[in-house]
């Protein structure tokens, strides 16, 4: 069971290594350019998309989940028919984005209070961004399906690309094209579409040897469809709790100020890079719960079970000593502003508890996933967000500042792995 784990999981924590790492990149182009102000801009910037295309995640975990279980059930025609439910609502849903952007710009900007400075980068960078959203949500089915079809080597190959095209890109335009802010969200475009190529011919590859599945009418059978939407709206609303904490966060540091802002955006670095390395783990969950859900193999699924929790605890730890020892290094590495190195040092501490607290729940959201029990992760998003998050965070930012922001941000962070511990065993385990 470790080796189908590792398996699975080593190529998507090779795949999520490279998407901090473009973060990074991106950073650090622009903390070369003029301190916290084009910083800033790619923080409002992506913390508008990270709302807009995280609040579609759920195409691709939606299709992981009913494709793994499809797979464990060896029932190739409704794997194909999973397949063109998603890329069709990710089509739709791009091609809405675009349309809406007018109103999508104004709202954003309405809700995010941030220097005019930084606030007219942004806008830039949005309106050039928003044009890779058909590419981006279709990218999102794809790799839920491979995921779900127990190949983690696609998907790999296909963020690893995309990401490695997006530095490129972010190079180009910022060192050869004399861009800033704005080359980072052309880089972006430019790498999206560039990615769907990539995806449709890996796609290929399946589609030659299962065409004989692929039914249309099926596909789209109004009972199936409904049953896809009803499954996808939970998860949708449980992102949009992660990604309103998220955006509330980021959104409270540029109300601070533009230097609490850098500051934040810098240290949540670290947190993406030990998320994305963890969540390896928990696409490899995704897998192996909806194939032995589908299967009915309770055993498999409980051994499954245990050994993803060790190693999640392990990652844990490891990210826990290395954050300790070389944070002050890392944000060097991010930065060659002083300022804004010496203003991170004393929220430091947060960043180095966050792999302990948090690591359960990327292991139970994988769970979860797999077994398809989306109404139990909206409900327990919907009560740490309103219950545990915002009250904290307004009790404590008054007499804390930014330490009761970081706060608030762990116990939300920690209180969804208890929440999923403690109705795992009626949401998961009684559906075998």
């Amino acid at each position: 069971m470790n080796r189908k784990i590792l398996l699975l999981s080593i190529p998507n924590i090779l795949t999520n290594i490279t998407i901090p790492l473009l973060g990074m990149v991106d950073l650090g182009l622009m903390g070369h350019m003029g301190g916290s102000l084009y910083v800033g801009a790619i923080a409002v910037g992506g913390m508008i998309f990270n709302f807009l295309f995280w609040g579609f995640g759920f195409l691709r975990m939606g299709t992981s989940g009913f494709t793994a279980q499809a797979y464990g059930r060896r029932d190739f025609s409704e794997t194909t028919a999973v397949l063109v439910r998603g890329i069709t609502t990710a089509l739709a849903g791009g091609v809405l984005l675009i349309l809406m952007q007018v109103l999508l710009e104004w709202i954003a900007f309405r809700v995010i209070v941030s220097s005019p400075e930084v606030s007219e980068l942004a806008r830039q960078y949005f309106r050039i961004r928003i044009y890779a959203a058909p590419a981006t949500l279709v990218i999102y089915v794809l790799t839920g399906w491979f995921i779900g079809m127990q190949n983690a080597r696609f998907p790999m190959v296909l963020a690893v690309s995309v990401n490695l095209l997006n530095i490129g890109f972010s190079l180009l335009f910022i060192r050869v094209f004399g861009k800033a802010s704005d080359g980072i969200a052309w880089a972006n475009v430019c790498s999206q579409y560039t990615g769907l190529l990539l995806g449709s011919f890996l796609l290929s590859k399946y589609l030659v040897k299962q065409k004989k599945y692929l039914h249309i009418a099926k596909a789209l059978n109004r009972q199936d469809v409904m049953k896809f939407i009803h499954v996808n709206k939970d998860i949708f609303i449980r992102t949009l709790c992660l990604i309103f904490t998220l955006t509330f966060f980021t959104a409270k540091s540029a109300a601070s100020s533009d230097k609490v802002l850098a500051v934040n955006t810098l240290l949540f670095q670290l947190f993406y890079f030990f998320s994305y390395f963890t969540d390896g783990f928990a696409y490899a969950a995704e897998a192996l719960t909806g194939k032995y859900i589908g299967a009915g193999d309770k055993a498999n699924l409980k051994h499954s079970v245990s050994l993803l929790f060790r190693w999640g605890l392990g990652i844990a730890l490891l990210f826990t000593i290395v954050y300790a020892l070389f944070g002050r290094l890392i944000i060097s590495m991010l930065t060659n502003d002083l300022e804004l190195q010496t203003a991170s040092g004393p929220y430091l501490i947060w960043v180095i508890l966050v792999p302990f607290v948090t690591f359960a729940a990327f292991v139970w959201d994988g769970i979860y996933v797999g077994a398809t029990a989306s109404r139990a992760m909206r409900n327990s998003m919907l009560i740490i967000t309103t219950v545990i998050f915002l009250p904290a965070y307004y009790l404590l930012t008054p007499w804390l500042g930014n330490h009761g922001l970081w706060i608030a941000m762990l116990l939300f962070m920690g209180s969804r792995g208890l929440f999923l511990t403690a109705w795992s065993k009626k949401a998961v385990f009684n559906l075998v």
